[in-house]
């Protein structure tokens, strides 16, 4: 099917076109230079996911007056004769953090793991739907769904039942989790770093709902890049006062989330199943088998690292 982007306003000023063939979306995503040498990223879906798509364009909306280095919403509808719906946004020039980051000194990797920290704590004082059910309802649903698959699935990782203790004996964390908007995917693989040297949001397709701290599931991606970037990320979304609980709950969300990547990746191949697997004992190495709810990569003395 040959894709046309005519119906697209301002497509007429477009001097370069070209796809961006990385990461795990299902958008078809393209760099843009204007004319008047202004870059735009457009992300491109199936009609199919008009409504999914008009929701994630409107909550970016709600991040345009946040102090938040990101690809700004521009413009949204339908092209292609009605057969594909879109996204513009503003372009964000620079490097893959994971890639960066490891070249920097410890104290630049902590200094931008406080700026995420401090993003992430921005992005979640947009609230959620009053109408959403209760956050222990949903996430004991998923539990139960994910330790369902895990034991479903033909490959057994080695420590599981550890992992799978402690997410029952802390479901009572759950309770009376307060819930707001989330990125959905935070981590190094969705920020990128400036030629300055700043630190920039992107890709919040996976956007949702839920507990704020469940976010921190995906941390495990920026620990094993960064130990330091990962403990300036928690230390300032909290502004350096990390409360107990947040640990124990975001051990129950790392294993969760753990146990859930392996079923997952057996459709991608032996490859994405090692790399899971290996994930799952380095989890399992950090919580020294789940005995304790803080991880080894944690710097507790972070003025150490300044």
């Amino acid at each position: 099917m040959i894709t046309s982007f005519n119906e697209i306003s301002g497509s007429n000023n477009w001097s370069i076109l070209k796809q961006i063939n990385k990461g795990w979306s299902n958008d078809k995503k393209y760099y843009i230079k204007t004319v008047d040498k202004k870059e735009l990223l457009l992300r491109v879906s199936k009609i199919s996911e008009y409504e999914n798509k008009k929701k994630e364009f409107e909550s970016l909306k709600h991040l345009t007056n946040m102090d938040i280095l990101m690809s700004w919403p521009i413009d949204f509808g339908t092209c292609n004769e009605g057969q594909l719906v879109y996204s513009l946004l503003t372009w964000i020039n620079g490097e893959d953090a994971e890639i960066i980051l490891p070249k920097l000194s410890n104290e630049e990797q902590y200094s931008l793991g406080i700026k995420a920290g401090q993003y992430l704590m921005q992005i979640h004082k947009i609230p959620a739907p009053e109408k959403l059910s209760s956050w222990e309802e949903r996430f004991n649903r998923k539990i139960d769904i994910k330790i369902a698959n895990y034991k479903a699935c033909s490959i057994h990782l080695h420590g599981a039942d550890r992992m799978i203790k402690y997410i029952e004996d802390n479901r009572i964390l759950l309770q009376n989790r307060p819930q707001s908007f989330q990125h959905g995917d935070y981590h190094v693989g969705n920020m990128i770093i400036t030629p300055e040297g700043e630190l920039a949001i992107i890709d919040f397709n996976r956007m949702d709902y839920g507990d704020p701290w469940e976010e921190f599931n995906r941390i495990v991606f920026c620990a094993n890049i960064s130990p330091a970037f990962a403990t300036g990320y928690i230390n300032g979304y909290f502004h350096n006062e990390v409360p107990d609980s947040f640990f124990r709950l975001m051990a129950l969300y790392i294993g969760t989330n753990q146990l859930s990547a392996i079923p997952w990746a057996i459709p991608f191949g032996e490859a994405e199943i090692n790399t899971m697997l290996k994930q799952a004992q380095n989890v399992l190495k950090w919580y020294d088998d789940f005995k304790t709810y803080i991880p080894n990569w944690y710097i507790t003395n972070h003025k150490s690292i300044l």
